[in-house]
């Protein structure tokens, strides 16, 4: 039978009008699939990470060396940085080797981090980590640790409020960490280096009261005890144990998911050539670290989901030249960098060769809550070994 010209139209029109329909039906049903498996299939980090919430903390100035070897026998035994009894000093912080001084001096570091965590930069291995910026001094190196970026513009103490987005910012900007994000520090020019004006969460620095309605007691006492106390250090650096107890009452009061609690009396009594009173300053930074520690995990909030780093904003210099630091004193740029949590690989003291910097550790804080911090500027990147292993 012969078909016309309009049947023939009309018959092709039903043959692409069914293979139409049948190829909308198996595009739709692949973009489904697709999305599904977009879904279902999360960044392997992601699923991993059991850290919820994060602490940093950091040293102000003090050496590796005090850290991985414990007193300087020639400071310790001299009398020209010394002043407290040479009897009540040398049972306090020598023993018969390294392993023994650096215990002394700092048990949680070596008792606990050491053995639950990492402990990088004994430059004695060839294990290093330092600063990228170029000044070597406390405000370029506090930008580095928590904007990630080395800004040579920032190059003095008394630099303007920060231009830089800071990692603890733009955490607290995000609806899962917004009003859970504090700072306390014993230094007051935090303020300018987080850019509080700009910033939106509470830091305490300095002395400054702590604020609020309903102070609690304790915080109510603190804010009388800070001004009794002798200003040894100048109005702008108040008493670590101070901020660590504020930050203590803030933690258990409010439960912040992020928190960074800044020292300053290492760096303070170093620059006084006090060497026996810096190490007092860090041994009793190390017994506060693990009074924090100890009570997060006494929390069910905190236990078993909180990630402790612990870093600091720059070294200092060796021999005589120990009190100062600078770009033109050698050694200034040398720090440490330890972490312990739920994510965190044992590696104990890391003894391989390797390089570390300042400016990974505001993507590693980042990375250890699951989001990825931008702020403009090229950031280091997150210190893979404090990350989960990717399966």
């Amino acid at each position: 039978m012969l078909m016309t010209l309009g049947s023939i139209k009309k018959h092709l029109k039903i043959v692409i009008a069914r293979h139409e329909a049948i190829l909308k039906q198996w595009i739709t049903s692949c973009l489904a699939m697709t999305v599904m498996l977009l879904l279902s299939v999360k960044p392997a980090i992601a699923q991993e990470i059991k850290t919820k919430n994060v602490v940093i903390i950091t040293f102000d100035g003090f050496r590796w060396k005090e850290l991985f070897e414990g007193a300087d026998s020639l400071n310790l035994f001299g009398k020209k940085f010394t002043k407290q009894d040479s009897a009540w000093r040398v049972r306090k912080y020598w023993g018969k080797d390294t392993e023994e001084r650096r215990t002394k001096l700092m048990p949680f570091m070596w008792n606990s981090v050491a053995k639950q965590g990492q402990i990088h930069g004994n430059r004695n291995f060839g294990n290093k980590v330092d600063v990228k910026n170029k000044f070597w001094f406390s405000f370029p190196g506090y930008n580095e640790i928590f904007t990630g970026y080395p800004d040579s513009l920032i190059n003095s103490n008394a630099h303007p409020p920060n231009h830089n987005i800071n990692v603890l910012e733009f955490l607290n900007k995000r609806p899962e960490f917004k009003d859970k994000v504090a700072t306390f520090t014993s230094w007051d020019a935090f303020y300018k280096i987080l850019n509080a004006e700009r910033s939106g969460f509470p830091i305490n620095s300095g002395f400054n009261n702590v604020k609020g309605d309903k102070l609690s007691e304790v915080q109510k006492t603190l804010n009388d005890l800070m001004w009794w106390l002798p200003k040894d250090y100048g109005m702008g650096e108040r008493h670590d144990g101070i901020t660590y107890s504020f930050a203590k009452e803030h933690v258990r009061l409010n439960h912040p998911r992020v928190l960074q609690l800044s020292f300053i009396e290492t760096d303070a009594l170093a620059h006084d050539g006090r060497y026996d009173f810096y190490l007092d300053a860090a041994n009793y930074n190390d017994k506060m670290i693990a009074d924090l520690w100890n009570y997060m995990q006494s929390d069910p909030f905190y236990k078993d989901q909180t990630t402790f780093i612990i870093t600091e904003d720059h070294g200092r210099g060796y021999g005589d030249n120990w009190q100062h630091h600078y770009h033109t004193v050698e050694h200034s740029n040398e720090i440490f960098f330890a972490i312990m949590g739920p994510d965190t690989k044992v590696l104990g003291e890391v003894k391989q060769k390797g390089q570390l910097y300042q400016n990974q550790i505001a993507q590693t804080i980042a990375a250890l809550l699951g989001v990825t911090f931008e702020n403009g500027h090229e950031i280091g990147k997150p210190i893979q070994d404090a990350l989960p292993v990717k399966k």
